[in-house]
């Protein structure tokens, strides 16, 4: 891992443009990996001592920028009041913890939607382990309420999860593709019930029912804004 003091030449004129989209996925990206490699590696204490270093830099490095500020109303309406074409995929919010590729920690899902359903592939790596080579169920749940969500993208309509149910059917790996698929099951009013299932190749791992609260753009966007650390 290069120090920050490394590159100061052209190197500082490229970190002196943050919100450089492709910068910011591609180091996103790359630190997810590391994360995981940490995880799923017999690392000697030599090599973590100089990763850690390394990371401390780094971190004081960008804690020493300007907080990152965005447009939450304009955000919220991209993701909700232009439904997303048949057939296409979409990162509605790109820091989502699950289909955000500018996520850092995140699990970095592919959301897409065919005909009334949403459709969430994903592959979850080794930092995601509950029990021993299984994907912790908090996990499990997060996807099901993403794919749930997009749901909402399909009908143009922000709002809140209310309540949530998961039925874990069977334990699901680590290191495999899950493909999750949600559908719209009744509306009435503000009140939006989906369903979703969650399968590995012919295994269903598991299935879940919630309850949606429509809400206004402006009020959805409320609690999106300005970043810190």
């Amino acid at each position: 891992m290069t120090s920050p003091a490394a590159g100061a030449g052209a190197g500082a004129e490229e970190r002196s443009a943050p919100h450089t989209l492709p910068a910011r996925l591609a180091a996103a990206g790359a630190l997810r990996r590391l994360n995981h490699a940490v995880v799923a590696h017999d690392v000697d204490d030599h090599t973590f001592a100089r990763l850690t270093a390394d990371a401390e830099r780094w971190e004081a490095e960008l804690a020493a920028t300007p907080d990152r500020t965005q447009a939450p109303l304009d955000l919220t309406k991209g993701a909700f009041l232009t439904p997303p074409p048949d057939g296409g995929d979409r990162s509605n919010f790109p820091d989502c913890l699950v289909s955000g590729k500018a996520n850092p920690m995140g699990l970095a899902a592919d959301l897409s939607r065919e005909g009334d359903e949403a459709l969430l592939r994903a592959t979850l790596g080794p930092a995601f382990e509950g029990a021993p080579g299984r994907a912790h169920g908090g996990v499990v749940a997060a996807l099901l309420d993403e794919v749930m969500g997009f749901v909402l993208s399909i009908h143009a309509t922000p709002a809140y999860t209310g309540q949530l149910t998961v039925t874990y059917r069977a334990p699901t790996p680590i290191g495999v593709e899950l493909e999750l698929r949600a559908r719209l099951r009744s509306r009435h009013g503000r009140k939006l019930r989906i369903e979703g299932r969650a399968r590995c190749g012919e295994t269903v791992v598991a299935e879940a029912e919630a309850l949606f609260v429509a809400v206004e753009p402006e009020h959805f966007a409320a609690g999106r804004g300005k970043r810190g650390a």
